[in-house]
C-alpha cells in the first residue's frame, strides 16, 4: 500500500508536465489569428481588450455557484451549542450541585466560554467536607469547546458537586454522568438560580469533542473575538485589523454562537467569490468554456474549500483582493474613445478597486501586498496611456488627465481606505465605553487605533513561535507542507483529519502557468499575462522576506492568480488547437476528480486510515 502514494505523485507530475509540453508545442506553429488576439502593441503594456458577459454565461455561472454552495454548506458544523453561560465573576466564586442521592460519577463534560483560568471540581458526601477530584482547564485554546474532565478517581461517590473558579470565567454547560455512563437528568439536580445556565441546554451535550461542535485551529481567536465584539468586550485577538472579525460576528448574530454560526460568513464569502471570478475570466478571455472551467477550478480547489469553511479572516482578505484586481482590470480596459473624457465607466471601476482595497486592508494586511501590485499595474497603464495621448498630439490633455487621475487615486486608494480602516475599530471603542459617531473624533479612539498598529507590527515582526506544520513560501508553491487543522482517531483504524493545501494539479500546474505568463510577457508582449504575473508576485514576494512563522494558508491569495494563469493557458489551447476541448475539459475533470478523491481529508469525515494514507502523496510532508 505504501507504494500507491508515490505512484500517484509520479503520475500527477507526469500529467502536468505533459500538458505544458503540449502547450509549448502550440507556439511552434504559426497562428496569425492567435497572435493578434494575444499580442499587445508595446512591451510591458497593460491589457487592452475586455470581453463582455453574454446571456449564455448566466446559467453556467449560477449553476457552479449553487453547486459549490450546496457542497460547502453540507457538514459545516452543528447548528446548536450552549449560548447561556454561568458567570464566575471573580476568583473563588463557586457553584454547588446537589445530587438526588449518593451516586458514583463516571464522567463530567463541560463547555468552556470566555476568559482563561481553571475550575476546581470537588466532591462531597455531606456538603461540608470536599475533596479535589479534577482541575478543569480553560486555556486560551479551550474557548468554545466541549471538554471531558480528567478525574482523579472515576466512579467516586458523591452527593454534592462543587466547582470553584480561580479567575473571571464563563461556563456554558455541565453534564454529570452516573456509573452506568448515562447523563444524570438535570431535573433531578438541585442548584441555585445562578447555576441555571449550566443545565438549561443538556440536549446539546455531545459524546465527545469534534470539529463539528467545537472550535479548531485559529477559530479560538477569531470566532471568540467576533463574539466579544457583539458583547462589547475588549477584543482578545488584536494582531489583525478588526473588519474580518466583524464580518464573522454577523453569522453569530444571525445563527447563534455555534459552529455553523461562526463559520457561516466564511462560506458565504467563498460562494460570493465565484460570480466575480467568472466575470473576471470572461472579461479576460471572452470564452464561456474557459470561464466555466476556471471558476470550477477556483471553487473546488482544496485551499478555497477548506479556508472558507473555517472561521478565520483569510477569506475576507482574499475576496477583496480578487475584487480590487477585477475592478482595476475593468478600469484599465475601459473604452476611451475620446482623447480626454471624464466617464463614469472609467471612474467607477477605479473607485470600486480602491474601496475593495480598503475593505481588504481592514480585514488583513495581506491585502496591502496586493495594493502594491495594483500600483505597478496603474503605473504601466499611465505610462502607456501618456504615450498614446502625446503621440496623438494631446500633450495638454495628457497632463490634465494625469493630474485628475492622481487625485482620484489619492482619494480612492489612500483617503477612503484610511477612513474604512479607522472606522473598523469601533468595537475597540465600544469596549472602552465609547458610543456614537462622536467616538471617531475622540483622541482616545485615535490612540487606540494607533497603538494597535504598533502592537500588530511588533507582534508580527517578533513572532518566534514554532509549529509542527509551519512552512515557508518555497514549500507553498509546490504543496510541500500542508497545515493539519484537525486529527482524531477512532476504533477499527478509522480517523478524521483535514488540512489546508492546494489541489496538487492546480498548485503544480499553476506554478508552470505562472512561468508561462513570464514567458508570454517577454516573448509576446502579452498584457494579460503581465497583469496576472504582477498580481501573483505581489502576493508572494513579500513573504520571501518575512522571517516569522508562516503556514501554507498564507498562499491562499495567490490561488486567484494561479487559476487565472491556468485559464490563460487554456485560452491558448482554445485559440491554437482545434482539439482544445479534450485537453481543457480533461484537465478540469481531473482536478474535480481529485477534489472528490481528497474529500475525506478536506472535511474530516471519518474514513478508513488505509484510504487516507494513500492520499499522502509526499510521505512525511502531507500529514493526514
Amino acid at each position: 500500500m505504501r507504494i500507491f502514494p508515490i505512484v500517484f505523485l509520479i503520475l500527477a507530475i507526469t500529467l502536468v508536465f505533459a500538458f505544458f509540453a503540449a502547450y509549448y508545442l502550440l507556439f511552434k506553429r504559426e497562428n496569425p489569428v492567435a497572435d493578434v488576439y494575444e499580442r499587445e502593441t508595446a512591451r510591458l503594456s497593460y491589457p487592452r481588450r475586455r470581453f463582455p458577459m453574454e446571456k449564455k454565461d448566466v446559467l453556467p455561472m449560477l449553476l457552479i455557484t449553487l453547486l459549490y454552495a450546496a457542497v460547502a454548506f453540507w457538514g459545516l458544523g452543528d447548528r446548536q451549542n450552549p449560548e447561556s453561560f454561568c458567570q464566575f465573576t471573580e476568583k473563588g466564586r463557586y457553584v454547588v450541585v446537589e445530587l438526588p442521592e449518593e451516586m458514583s460519577i463516571s464522567r463530567v463534560m463541560y463547555y468552556s466560554g470566555l476568559h482563561t483560568g481553571n475550575y476546581f471540581l470537588q466532591f462531597s458526601l455531606d456538603g461540608v467536607e470536599y475533596t479535589d477530584e479534577s482541575t478543569m482547564e480553560q486555556k486560551y485554546s479551550d474557548i468554545f469547546k466541549w471538554h471531558e474532565a480528567k478525574m482523579n478517581t472515576p466512579g467516586k461517590p458523591a452527593k454534592y458537586v462543587r466547582i470553584i473558579s480561580d479567575n473571571l470565567l464563563e461556563m456554558g454547560e455541565l453534564c454529570l454522568y452516573d456509573w452506568g455512563g448515562d447523563p444524570i437528568p438535570s431535573e433531578m439536580l438541585k442548584y441555585d438560580e445562578g447555576c441555571v445556565p449550566l443545565f438549561d441546554e443538556q440536549e446539546m451535550v455531545p459524546e465527545a469533542q469534534t470539529y463539528m461542535n467545537s472550535t479548531y485551529f485559529d477559530e479560538i481567536y477569531h470566532a471568540r473575538t467576533a463574539y466579544e465584539n457583539i458583547r462589547s468586550i475588549k477584543p482578545y485577538e488584536n494582531t489583525h485589523p478588526p473588519l474580518g472579525k466583524l464580518i464573522i460576528s454577523i453569522g453569530i448574530k444571525t445563527f447563534g454562537l455555534n459552529p455553523f454560526g461562526w463559520r457561516f460568513m466564511g462560506v458565504l464569502f467563498g460562494i460570493l467569490m465565484l460570480p466575480p471570478f467568472y466575470v473576471f475570466t470572461k472579461n479576460l478571455f471572452g470564452s464561456t468554456a474557459i470561464s466555466s472551467c476556471g471558476t470550477l477550478l477556483f471553487a473546488f480547489d482544496f485551499m478555497h474549500f477548506v479556508q472558507t469553511r473555517i472561521s478565520t479572516i483569510d477569506t475576507y482578505g482574499v475576496i477583496f483582493i480578487l475584487l480590487m484586481y477585477f475592478f482595476m482590470y475593468r478600469y484599465i480596459t475601459a473604452p476611451r474613445d475620446e482623447p480626454f473624457a471624464k466617464k463614469r465607466q472609467e471612474t467607477l471601476p477605479l473607485f470600486l478597486s480602491g474601496l475593495c482595497f480598503g475593505l481588504g486592508a481592514a480585514s488583513k494586511w495581506t491585502a496591502i501586498y496586493g495594493g502594491m501590485g495594483l500600483a505597478v499595474i496603474w503605473l504601466l497603464f499611465r505610462i502607456e496611456r501618456g504615450r498614446e495621448l502625446i503621440s496623438a498630439g494631446h500633450r495638454w490633455e495628457h497632463r490634465k488627465e494625469l493630474r485628475i487621475n492622481i487625485l482620484q487615486c489619492i482619494a480612492f486608494f489612500v483617503i477612503i481606505p484610511a477612513v474604512i480602516y479607522y472606522a473598523s475599530y469601533y468595537p475597540y471603542g465600544k469596549a472602552q465605553g465609547m458610543s456614537g459617531v462622536s467616538m471617531y473624533f475622540d483622541k482616545a479612539y485615535a490612540r487606540i487605533v494607533l497603538d494597535n498598529q504598533t502592537s500588530m507590527f511588533t507582534y508580527h515582526a517578533g513572532v518566534d513561535a514554532e509549529h509542527p506544520y509551519a512552512s515557508r513560501w518555497y514549500q507553498w508553491i509546490v504543496d510541500g507542507r500542508p497545515i493539519l487543522y484537525y486529527l482524531r482517531s477512532y476504533p477499527n483504524n478509522i480517523k478524521s483529519a483535514f488540512g489546508a493545501f492546494l489541489n496538487p494539479l492546480i498548485c503544480w500546474g499553476g506554478l508552470l502557468a505562472i512561468f508561462a505568463m513570464l514567458w508570454k510577457t517577454i516573448r509576446f508582449n502579452d498584457g494579460k499575462a503581465l497583469f496576472i504575473l504582477l498580481g501573483y508576485l505581489a502576493q508572494l514576494v513579500p513573504w520571501m522576506f518575512i522571517t516569522r512563522i508562516t503556514f501554507e494558508y498564507h498562499y491562499f491569495p495567490c490561488l486567484i492568480f494561479l487559476v487565472l494563469a491556468i485559464c490563460h493557458v487554456f485560452n491558448s489551447f482554445r485559440l491554437r488547437d482545434i482539439k482544445w476541448k479534450s485537453k481543457v475539459y480533461g484537465a478540469t475533470a481531473l482536478c474535480l476528480f481529485l477534489f472528490a478523491a481528497f474529500y475525506p481529508v478536506l472535511t474530516g469525515i471519518p474514513f478508513p486510515r488505509a484510504y487516507t494514507d494513500m492520499l499522502a502523496w509526499i510521505p512525511g510532508a502531507w500529514p493526514f
